[in-house]
């Protein structure tokens, strides 16, 4: 094997363990109650924003951003599309049940399904509304104007932007502070968090986008991805700690 075909099948092997993590990490926590994450704050102040909307009537509106499904920010709105479900779910039954907002019509898609889904789980598949998940625009500053317009007619209380976006998520944000609405955000893309950090209320940084799933409760499998990444992550440190000392031990040796 060449290094190319040892890389690839390197690859193949880290993935299918990683997998098979997961699928263990699943069945032994099938029957767990508490979910032994650390405390993100975001996160329990979204819970407590989906509450106040469904007393209140108000909407909530999910952005899942622009994110191309063939591109690497792909990653990042199937994480929104997960958001989304769980809070489908959780405030479908309210006066005013949430919207979606996409830049893209394939990600449309994917949020009316989801949508449609998360209605058929509380047994109201009647109420659902396809209009619910938008196309606001598809470049990204006429996404973003489509959605600051959502904003002022829907009634909305709070803006849950996760997914794939770039600067224009600022005007989105900007927008929800004026109407004093709860806003949370997180991204893959390094400079837009910075500015997210700035101006939403609550921000992701990092590796929180992807916890989302497992921390709202949108299934089992969230929580057994997120043990699965610890795992590997202390076998890549004690590997490159393993590494690192078998060099040390080698240059002594050989002085």
């Amino acid at each position: 094997m060449n290094f190319t075909e040892n890389s690839e099948f390197l690859g193949v092997i880290v993935v299918a363990g990683f997998f098979l993590l997961m699928t263990i990490f699943a069945i032994l926590g099938r029957n767990r109650s508490e979910l032994g994450l650390r405390t993100i704050p975001a996160f329990a102040r979204l819970s407590r924003a989906i509450g106040l909307a469904v007393e209140a009537g108000t909407r909530l509106h999910v952005s899942i951003g622009h994110g191309n499904l063939t591109s690497p920010g792909s990653a990042a709105s199937f994480v929104g599309l997960s958001i989304l479900g769980r809070i489908a779910r959780t405030a479908s039954i309210s006066d005013a049940p949430p919207v979606a907002s996409t830049g893209d019509g394939a990600l449309a898609l994917l949020a009316q399904d989801t949508l449609r889904a998360g209605y058929r789980e509380v047994g109201a598949g009647d109420a659902y509304n396809p209009d619910f998940g938008r196309v606001t625009g598809l470049t990204p500053m006429s996404f973003a104007a489509g959605a600051m317009t959502m904003l002022a007619d829907e009634n909305v209380s709070g803006n849950i932007l996760t997914g794939s976006f770039g600067m224009e998520a600022g005007l989105v944000l900007e927008a929800s502070d004026r109407n004093n609405a709860f806003s949370l955000s997180g991204t893959d893309h390094i400079p837009t968090q910075a500015m997210m950090y700035a101006v939403s209320q609550e921000t992701l940084i990092g590796e929180e986008l992807y916890a989302g799933g497992a921390y709202l409760r949108a299934g089992g499998i969230h929580i057994a991805s997120l043990q699965a990444q610890d795992v590997v992550r202390w076998l890549l440190i004690l590997s490159i700690l393993g590494g690192g000392l078998l060099k040390f031990i080698q240059g002594f040796l050989s002085s």
